[in-house]
């Protein structure tokens, strides 16, 4: 039997998994060593190798494609497409889409290894969808302003397709689709005022990462959610911890030109709202074993206090002092959680009682 080639963080894994059902008598010696004998470290991670290179290929892609727009005799030729009717680009992007959807689902049943390369060929098939959408609004533009629709149809396409799919790359697409229809309604119906029913738009999408992170509780062990389950559990997360981070620095103020005439220290406020929404998560989390809500507290509760401490104290503290306090913290921070992963392990080590 051929062995498995694997990384060396998952041969990490491995082995002390390995060594952990040894240790507890579910596997017997001979077996823990036929266990570890079935795999090999790889000598260079070409994964993630493969998936840097897709990616910078894309990038790269673009960045050609905006030269070439940028070019005289391509510009004379985009020029004499001008008057090319919007129903025509929406319709062709349309086909484009559908034909890369087919080709990405083909690659996927023929060739299920080359992970990233499929991925790229839906991601194009995303950029298309995008394309004819935007046509066909244009198409059908009244000189209302009213695009956000174009995002709400986004969502329900991207939604479906998704789901039939079975692509989380679509439906992360889905959900940045109903966050941009969110921010855009309420910014049309208020006629592109300041603020939503007294809220900005870091207020508005705190409210939207909760009714998200909500939705995601609510829908939890759901069969037909379930693949979908933990993607949108992590983006709703993101939409309420990025939009509290900007509310703790910029507050409850709809235009930069009202937020400079204030001082920092009077949003503290926000910050203390925000610190005890990032401390609340974490406590649930550890007390529900809930590994992202657990995470997501951690990370920003730290991300809020440095934020703080930038905005507080930077312009009246000596640099090399500022930077050093900046060290210990860190440092005091990793002995913590090096203290508390070393208890962790020897819990572990310990013998059950019998």
């Amino acid at each position: 039997m051929a062995k498995l080639n694997i990384d060396k963080q998952e041969s990490d894994f491995l082995n002390s998994t390995i060594s952990h059902w040894e240790k507890h008598h579910l596997v017997d010696a001979k077996q823990a060593e036929a266990l570890r004998n079935s795999y090999e470290v790889k000598g260079f991670d070409w994964m993630r190798l493969a998936k840097y290179s897709i990616w910078v290929a894309l990038f790269c892609g673009a960045i050609a494609i905006g030269s070439l727009i940028v070019d005289d005799a391509v510009i004379n030729w985009i020029k004499n497409l001008y008057d090319t009717p919007d129903i025509v680009i929406s319709i062709l992007s349309a086909v484009t889409a559908v034909g890369l959807f087919y080709l990405g689902r083909k690659r996927e049943k023929q060739y299920p290894e080359k992970v990233f390369s499929n991925e790229a060929t839906i991601f194009l098939g995303v950029f298309f969808t995008a394309s004819c959408i935007a046509y066909l609004g244009k198409t059908f533009d009244n000189g209302s302003g009213h695009y956000s629709i174009l995002f709400l149809v986004s969502v329900f396409v991207y939604g479906f397709l998704a789901y039939r799919m079975g692509s989380r790359l679509i439906w992360l697409f889905a959900l940045v689709s109903l966050g941009s229809w969110f921010g855009t309604e309420t910014g049309y119906q208020t006629n592109w005022a300041l603020y939503f029913l007294g809220m900005n738009y870091p207020l508005r999408f705190v409210l939207f990462g909760l009714i998200l992170v909500s939705t995601c509780h609510l829908l939890k062990g759901k069969k037909w959610f379930a693949y979908f389950w933990e993607l949108t559990y992590v983006v709703g997360m993101l939409y309420l911890f990025m939009s509290l981070w900007l509310l703790s620095i910029f507050g409850n103020y709809g235009s930069l030109d009202m937020w400079w005439q204030i001082k920092q220290i009077s949003l503290f406020y926000w910050g203390i709202i925000s610190a005890v929404v990032a401390g609340a998560f974490m406590l649930y989390g550890l007390k529900f074993k809930d590994v992202i809500a657990r995470e997501f507290g951690i990370t920003f509760l730290i991300i809020f206090l440095y934020t703080k401490y930038f905005e507080y104290f930077w312009d009246h503290t000596n640099k090399t002092l500022f930077f050093a306090i900046l060290a210990l913290s860190f440092w005091l921070i990793g002995r913590k959680a090096e203290k508390i992963w070393n208890i962790n392990t020897e819990t572990e080590s310990l013998p059950e009682n019998n």
